[in-house]
């Protein structure tokens, strides 16, 4: 077993990992910009330094700082959380070839699985179901493109390979926009990824997101642990998160599930990760994987009662799996809902001083968050200040209680969304279950309209 394990990252999932380690008898070290010296898991790190300044190019994203934290403290291995650097190919290198151990994949399959055109590759001859496209990068022939275009069939979306979070993508409905839309995110890619390359594919104008939770130990054994269903998004930010998937069968979860294992040991893949796919009329397409762990996670560990993070750690410390398939029982549903730090009704962030903190509880109620009465929230890093996770016997006990959750739930001195979340909750096309990607934002346009329609 790992001895002590540098936390690279903040906020709750810093301190998710925390406690997941120390169950485990792990020492941890916290590392932290100056901002963040009064977090939780700072406090209860075994030990604790200082990598910079409240930037993130200055603290959590730099690379020798966070190795030297290492050094410095004698740790064996650095968990990298989400976010930051959890998914940076070089960083994973540089940790393995300073001597410690990356809790998280190989450089390689990092690497891999970053560029979203040799994903689709890996994952085609994986056999992955993948969203038909030009099957690799887009040259400079504007006649080549317009025809992949034609035999892809309007409308298409033309993608950005290193692109993520909703960034370097642009819909195009029409022939005659398609040559100025691919330039364009050409220019754009090149700017936010340092990478101009892009590819095509068939834009599914009513998709779920529906996502497979996998574990695999590098060493031969791999297993999932169903979906979640991700599709309440805004600007292309997840904002609930539910396991099971409404309506997804039994059937369908062990198909799906069984070609994403087999994928997993195929590229040799290790720790947790989660293929995200698109699902629209039955069918699942690939669109990328994530070689970390997710934001929602939680919803998985309630429905399964596994806990990824320890599953990292016993990865990480070179033990094999000791779950088998067979052993993966779902039970119940679970939905989690994102706490930020910010104006429910524009969407600005909100940082400040927390006055007044309650978190609910109850049967079934989890709440995964590093905030707490008098914390000041910074303005440097992402608005999201915890979690709220309710589980139940099935999705309507579930809503039930996040509904109660959510009206106990007290953060004053500071905006934040829960009101939005209330909102979702009460919602009876949320309550149906199956909404599509953009099923969130029609309803927040409509409720923006018929405000400006009575002011």
């Amino acid at each position: 077993m790992l001895e002590k394990v540098v936390i690279a990252n903040r906020g709750e999932i810093a301190l998710r990992i925390l406690r997941a380690c120390h169950t485990l008898g792990i020492r941890t070290v916290a590392v932290h910009s100056t901002v963040d010296r009064n977090l939780k898991h700072v406090a209860m790190a075994d030990e604790s330094v200082c990598i910079g300044p409240p930037p993130s190019n200055r603290s959590y994203l730099d690379m020798p700082a966070i190795i030297a934290a290492a050094e410095v403290t004698d740790a064996q291995a650095i968990h990298p959380g989400y976010g930051f650097l959890s998914e940076n190919a070089d960083f994973a290198e540089r940790v393995e070839q300073s001597g410690f151990v990356f809790i998280g994949p190989k450089a390689e399959t990092i690497r891999l699985m970053g560029d979203k055109v040799e994903a689709i590759r890996a994952m085609q001859e994986a056999g992955v179901p993948c969203v038909p496209g030009s099957g690799g990068p887009l040259g400079d022939d504007a006649a080549t493109n317009v025809k992949i275009a034609r035999e892809i069939g309007y409308p298409v979306i033309v993608k950005a390979a290193g692109g993520g979070g909703g960034r370097g993508m642009r819909v195009v409905h029409t022939e005659a926009a398609l040559v100025n839309a691919i330039a364009t995110t050409k220019q754009e890619a090149k700017a936010a990824f340092g990478n101009d390359m892009v590819y095509m594919e068939k834009f599914l104008e009513n998709p779920r997101h529906v996502e497979i939770q996998v574990l695999a130990d590098g060493q031969g054994g791999a297993i999932h642990l169903g979906e979640r269903d991700c599709s309440m998004q805004r600007r292309h930010q997840k904002v609930v998160e539910e396991a099971p998937a409404p309506g997804i069968t039994p059937d369908e979860r062990a198909e799906i599930g069984r070609v994403c294992v087999e994928a997993c040991i195929r590229i040799g893949y290790r720790g947790a990760g989660t293929f995200e796919f698109l699902y629209e009329n039955g069918r699942f397409y690939f669109i990328e994987m994530n070689t970390r762990i997710q934001v929602e996670h939680p919803v998985t560990e309630l429905v399964t009662g596994i806990d990824l993070v320890r599953e990292q750690l016993m990865i990480a410390s070179g033990h094999r799996l000791s779950i088998r398939q067979e052993d993966v029982v779902l039970t119940g549903h679970a939905i989690e809902c994102r706490i930020n730090a910010e104006d429910p009704e524009t969407f600005l962030p909100s940082p400040g001083t927390i006055l007044h903190f309650h978190a609910p509880g109850g049967p079934g109620v989890r709440v995964d968050t590093h905030v707490y009465e008098g914390y000041a929230v910074p303005p440097n890093y992402d608005s999201m200040i915890g979690k709220l996770i309710v589980h139940g016997a099935d999705r309507e006990q579930a809503i039930c209680r996040m509904r109660v959750a959510l009206s106990e739930m007290v953060v004053d001195g500071i905006k934040t969304n829960i009101p939005l979340q209330q909102r979702i909750m009460r919602d009876q096309g949320f309550h149906a279950g199956g909404q599509n990607i953009h099923y969130l934002e029609k309803r927040l346009a409509e409720r923006k309209n018929k405000t400006l329609a009575i002011g």
